[in-house]
Protein backbone atom coordinates (compact mmCIF):
# COMPACT_ATOMS: atom_id res chain seq x y z
CA UNK A 1 0.00 0.00 0.00
CA UNK A 2 1.61 3.39 -0.90
CA UNK A 3 0.68 6.44 1.02
CA UNK A 4 1.05 10.18 -0.50
CA UNK A 5 0.04 13.49 0.81
CA UNK A 6 -2.56 14.86 -0.20
CA UNK A 7 -0.59 17.72 -1.43
CA UNK A 8 1.38 15.90 -3.95
CA UNK A 9 -1.74 14.49 -5.14
CA UNK A 10 -3.22 17.28 -6.15
CA UNK A 11 -0.02 18.95 -7.68
CA UNK A 12 -0.24 15.71 -10.04
CA UNK A 13 -4.21 16.23 -11.23
CA UNK A 14 -4.42 19.15 -13.64
CA UNK A 15 -7.38 21.16 -13.38
CA UNK A 16 -8.72 23.95 -16.07
CA UNK A 17 -8.83 27.14 -13.58
CA UNK A 18 -12.42 28.22 -14.70
CA UNK A 19 -15.22 30.07 -12.86
CA UNK A 20 -17.52 27.59 -12.74
CA UNK A 21 -15.80 24.31 -13.75
CA UNK A 22 -18.81 22.60 -12.11
CA UNK A 23 -22.64 22.06 -12.20
CA UNK A 24 -24.64 22.64 -9.06
CA UNK A 25 -25.53 18.78 -9.38
CA UNK A 26 -21.78 17.93 -9.19
CA UNK A 27 -21.21 20.09 -6.19
CA UNK A 28 -23.89 18.99 -4.59
CA UNK A 29 -22.74 15.20 -5.02
CA UNK A 30 -19.17 16.06 -4.16
CA UNK A 31 -20.58 17.35 -1.13
CA UNK A 32 -22.54 14.41 -0.15
CA UNK A 33 -20.32 12.37 -0.83
CA UNK A 34 -17.86 14.21 1.06
CA UNK A 35 -19.98 13.90 4.53
CA UNK A 36 -19.78 9.92 3.34
CA UNK A 37 -16.32 10.46 3.86
CA UNK A 38 -15.82 11.82 7.02
CA UNK A 39 -16.43 8.44 8.99
CA UNK A 40 -13.13 6.91 7.13
CA UNK A 41 -10.13 6.43 8.52
CA UNK A 42 -7.03 8.02 6.88
CA UNK A 43 -6.05 5.16 6.01
CA UNK A 44 -9.14 4.35 4.49
CA UNK A 45 -8.99 7.85 2.92
CA UNK A 46 -5.67 7.92 1.42
CA UNK A 47 -6.51 4.72 -0.68
CA UNK A 48 -9.73 6.97 -2.12
CA UNK A 49 -7.45 9.50 -3.08
CA UNK A 50 -5.31 6.89 -4.95
CA UNK A 51 -7.80 5.01 -6.44
CA UNK A 52 -9.67 8.61 -7.77
CA UNK A 53 -6.07 9.62 -9.34
CA UNK A 54 -6.02 6.78 -10.67
CA UNK A 55 -8.92 6.63 -12.32
CA UNK A 56 -8.47 10.28 -13.86
CA UNK A 57 -5.23 9.29 -15.82
CA UNK A 58 -7.06 6.20 -17.27
CA UNK A 59 -9.86 8.23 -17.95
CA UNK A 60 -8.47 10.70 -20.32
CA UNK A 61 -6.83 8.29 -22.10
CA UNK A 62 -10.02 6.10 -22.54
CA UNK A 63 -12.10 8.61 -24.17
CA UNK A 64 -9.27 8.95 -27.16
CA UNK A 65 -9.19 5.63 -27.42
CA UNK A 66 -13.18 5.20 -27.57
CA UNK A 67 -13.27 7.80 -30.12
CA UNK A 68 -10.41 6.55 -32.53
CA UNK A 69 -11.66 2.83 -32.30
CA UNK A 70 -15.30 4.27 -33.59
CA UNK A 71 -13.68 5.17 -37.12
CA UNK A 72 -14.27 2.31 -39.45
CA UNK A 73 -16.76 0.52 -37.69
CA UNK A 74 -19.36 0.73 -40.07
CA UNK A 75 -18.26 -0.25 -43.64
CA UNK A 76 -20.48 -1.06 -45.82
CA UNK A 77 -20.24 -1.41 -50.14
CA UNK A 78 -23.58 0.27 -50.37
CA UNK A 79 -24.71 4.15 -50.66
CA UNK A 80 -25.87 6.21 -47.69
CA UNK A 81 -29.25 5.97 -49.69
CA UNK A 82 -29.52 2.20 -50.26
CA UNK A 83 -28.60 1.80 -46.50
CA UNK A 84 -31.50 3.99 -45.96
CA UNK A 85 -34.17 2.63 -47.88
CA UNK A 86 -33.23 -0.74 -46.65
CA UNK A 87 -33.83 0.71 -42.98
CA UNK A 88 -37.00 2.29 -43.78
CA UNK A 89 -38.36 -0.91 -45.70
CA UNK A 90 -37.60 -2.88 -42.94
CA UNK A 91 -39.75 -1.38 -41.27
CA UNK A 92 -42.80 -3.00 -40.10
CA UNK A 93 -46.00 -1.38 -38.14
CA UNK A 94 -48.63 -3.62 -36.54
CA UNK A 95 -52.25 -1.44 -35.27
CA UNK A 96 -53.39 -2.97 -32.18
CA UNK A 97 -56.83 -2.40 -30.25
CA UNK A 98 -55.47 -0.90 -26.43
CA UNK A 99 -58.74 -2.12 -24.50
CA UNK A 100 -58.53 0.02 -20.93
Amino acid sequence: MIFYSVSAMVKTIKFEKQENWMTYTEKHIVKAYSGLFEGLSSVSKAELIESLTKSLKTEEKSKDNKFYKSFGAFSSEKSAETIIKDIKSSRKFRKKDIKL
